[in-house]
């Protein structure tokens, strides 16, 4: 059992000893120096975050197909936002809901947790699939990447181009060449045909001659309609039949896409793509100078990070909320960086006995 106690981590840790035919319990109180920052943060903090999610996937859940993407959201947010302020943290939004004009709660820049504890940056989306949940699709998602003060890039909210592979196509892709080019290394790597590769895309109009080059190379596509970081995550998964993610998406979920394939040792680049001078201002103003720069994986996520999600409708990644006549059940992943631990965590969740988020 583990109690975070300011800078101090007490673990109790009980042994039973047989003297005179009687079991003695003998408690054992060891303290670790704990920094407050990410590297030498306590892991339990990421159990912490799955709470956070797995409210704003009940919330959103029970929306589910009813066609209200605002509705949808909104509970989400609500219950993500509400669910912060319990956790332990000095947490700064560094990728929310918009800027602080743009959005009430969880705006970039806004401070969330109890103001003690690790300093933390957080990017999040309460509900990553508002279309999805609201038409009652496939693989919509609560999702927070978490790093310590500086690691997560913060992304403006404009378009990125993007790429991303599993483990075993590290080092086959370069988002500056062509994607026939990027297919074909990562075939070689693979040890396979181009006609045995599968490339998921967003089905978009500006997709339209990405989607021809890559018919045009034998490569098989699948398209989704929405929710771009399970499509990252899903080519680094044994049994999706996914192996690479290619095209336009948000930016800020590229930032959350690249922290989720750090944890699971894939690869993603990313280069911002503004639709005009308003968009070039934006990253400007974020502190972005070269807007032209190809973001490695590593600088769009640096150093140790955390990535939680609980799906919110079923998918590739999660299962989604099932509601039961006690409350309802949530499954969840938590991913580290620093341990390569993936753990996925299924939840029962009594309504007559939690708080009301």
């Amino acid at each position: 059992m583990i109690f975070n106690l300011g800078f101090f981590l007490p673990i109790i840790s009980i042994h039973k000893l047989s003297s005179q035919n009687k079991d003695k319990t003998i408690l054992r109180w060891y303290f670790c120096s704990h920094k407050p920052n990410l590297d030498k943060m306590n892991r339990n903090l990421a159990l912490e975050f799955i709470r956070v999610t797995e409210i704003a996937a009940i919330n959103s859940a029970r929306w589910m197909g009813r066609g209200d993407e605002k509705a949808a959201d909104q509970a989400a947010v609500d219950g993500m936002r509400k669910m912060l302020d319990t956790i332990e943290c000095k947490g700064v939004v560094v990728i929310g809901e918009g800027e602080r004009d743009e959005a009430p709660m969880l705006y970039i820049g806004e401070e969330v947790g109890t103001g003690n504890g690790p300093e933390i940056e957080i990017a999040l989306d309460p509900l990553e699939g508002t279309t999805i949940c609201a038409e009652g699709g496939y693989n919509a998602i609560s999702v927070m990447a978490i790093g310590s003060k500086g690691c997560l890039l913060n992304a403006p909210d404009i378009y990125m181009n993007k790429i991303a592979v599993g483990p075993d196509g590290v080092g086959a892709i370069d988002i500056l060449d062509s994607p026939v080019n990027n297919l074909k290394r990562l075939a070689q790597r693979k040890n396979c045909s181009l006609g045995d590769l599968t490339a998921i895309i967003l089905d978009r109009p500006r997709h339209k001659e990405l989607i021809q080059e890559v018919r045009d190379s034998g490569a098989r596509i699948y398209l989704i309609g929405d929710g771009d970081v399970s499509a990252a995550i899903a080519t680094a998964l044994p049994n999706t039949g996914i192996d690479i993610m290619l095209g336009v998406g948000g930016a800020p979920e590229g930032v959350i896409a690249a922290a989720a394939m750090k944890c699971i040792k894939g690869d993603f680049q990313g280069v911002l793509v503004p639709r005009n001078d308003d968009d070039v201002a934006r990253a400007g103003k974020m502190g972005i100078a070269d807007i032209n720069k190809v973001y490695s994986m590593d600088e769009l996520a640096k150093g140790d990070v955390m990535f939680v999600a609980t799906g919110v409708t079923d998918g590739s990644l999660l299962r989604g909320v099932q509601f039961k006549p006690w409350g309802a059940e949530t499954h969840s992943i938590i991913m580290r960086s620093k341990s390569g631990t993936i753990r996925h965590i299924t939840a029962e969740h009594h309504f007559d006995r939690k708080p009301v988020y």
